[in-house]
């Protein structure tokens, strides 16, 4: 049943708590209404406001806005040059988009195990996966928590003056909109060379579907725009038939550009994001502060409630982040609890309680075990983690009585006291 909220907004009334969820109010669908009404759906201002906001947020010289977060960490992987020959190293715990970005552009992607507290790429491992082949390093902030990026950072350094070559980092960042690694906010490319954002509904902003890539370096930021629109290059600077490009100098006047002119210069792609999602994407980033409060607000409430449960384990937050915690993962010991995983989430889910597995591990997948030869046994830390982790909702427009409600009922159904 749908009814009006106190806000004129037709919302769900139903008992049943999902695992994330968007929060739209008028002021985003007002947002999306002025651009409907005006005269540019794409490729108009709101892009490049929407573009300015988020990088002035994040604290980066430049943000690249394109059509999902997979666009995102592709032309991230184009822009760093990853080529046939080469390996990306990145965390098995994550969305299979942190290594199909390097499959895109022909490259090897390598597995590096994760941190068994903080369930983020283990910089040790990165260390030693690391070779002369070696073209980027993706790692993931999981669950919103920004792996130790400084230490990252520095094992990279040393290993480019090993091997003699620019080795990339690209944050993939997808959860962790509005964390802060050592006092300063992820995004801002301090410890890497660009940045991944997710504006996906379950994220911590949405534009419907979306993603974005910061960089605070100029070269980058434009070979980003340019593969973000087919590769075509708009900056008469940039232009390589400039006997079509412009008219030519006559006695009392310079070489003047053809108005209609553009080239490409590349291939590039269609990653465009509309000004429809931008203007949603701007109201959203003014919401984005409140958001990550009551998510720490709810993540309060749930260590509260589990953190002196036998066979629940809480997540940790390392003192040198402040994380925004898109994702609530507990892990169970099922056994325990005299249940398997599948029968308990189906349980949850009778009694209105969504859960998720984030995520099978990469290496997992039939693609990455027939093209890649991967398998579990080098993962020793993913696969304790997979065998136990489960996510509990969690979402900014959750009241205090869903968090009861999903509170009781995990606590009945794995018979805690």
């Amino acid at each position: 049943m749908q009814i009006k909220n106190n806000k004129g907004i037709m919302e769900d009334k139903t008992t049943f708590v999902p695992y994330g969820r968007q929060w739209i109010d008028e002021d985003d669908i007002q947002a999306v209404v002025g651009v409907l009404r005006s005269d540019r759906l794409t490729q108009g201002p709101k892009i490049e406001e929407f573009e300015n906001a988020l990088a002035e947020y994040c604290e980066a010289k430049y943000a690249v806005a394109v059509n999902s977060a997979t666009s995102a960490l592709h032309i991230a992987c184009i822009a760093a040059e990853v080529g046939s020959g080469d390996e990306v190293i990145t965390s098995p715990i994550t969305f299979v988009a942190s290594a199909n970005c390097a499959v895109y552009c022909n490259a090897k992607p390598v597995f590096a195990d994760i941190d068994p507290k903080t369930y983020n790429i283990d910089p040790k491992e990165i260390e030693k996966k690391i070779n002369s082949r070696t073209k980027a390093v993706i790692p993931v902030h999981f669950a919103g928590q920004s792996c130790d990026m400084e230490s990252i950072y520095k094992i990279i350094k040393k290993k480019e003056e090993e091997f003699n070559k620019k080795i990339f980092i690209i944050e993939d960042a997808c959860h962790a909109l509005g964390s802060i690694y050592k006092n300063k906010k992820v995004g801002d490319c301090t410890f890497s060379d660009m940045t991944v954002m997710s504006f996906h509904p379950v994220k911590h902003i949405t534009t419907g579907e979306g993603g974005a890539v910061l960089t605070n370096d100029e070269m980058l930021y434009k070979k980003l725009k340019k593969h973000r629109s087919h590769g075509i290059a708009v900056i008469p600077e940039e232009f390589i038939n400039t006997d079509l490009a412009f008219q030519p100098a006559t006695s009392d006047a310079p070489p003047m550009l053809n108005p209609w002119y553009y080239e490409q210069v590349d291939l590039g792609y269609n990653y465009r994001l509309t000004d429809i999602q931008c203007a949603l994407g701007l109201s959203q980033l003014k919401k984005l502060d409140m958001f990550c409060m009551r998510r720490k607000e709810i993540v309060a409430k749930y260590n509260a409630a589990f953190k002196n449960t036998d066979y629940v384990t809480i997540p940790f937050e390392d003192n040198q982040c402040n994380s925004n915690f898109h994702l609530y993962v507990l892990l169970f010991d099922f056994k325990k609890i005299n249940t398997d995983r599948a029968r308990f989430m189906l349980k949850l889910k009778s009694k209105d309680i969504q859960t998720q597995v984030h995520y099978i591990p990469v290496y997992l997948q039939p693609f990455y075990r027939v093209r890649f030869g991967t398998n579990r046994e080098c993962y020793t830390h993913a696969e304790k983690y997979y065998q136990r982790c489960l996510s509990i909702p969690l979402f900014p427009a959750m009241t205090d009585d869903d968090v009861k409600k999903v509170i009781k009922v995990i606590k009945e159904v794995a018979s805690i006291h």
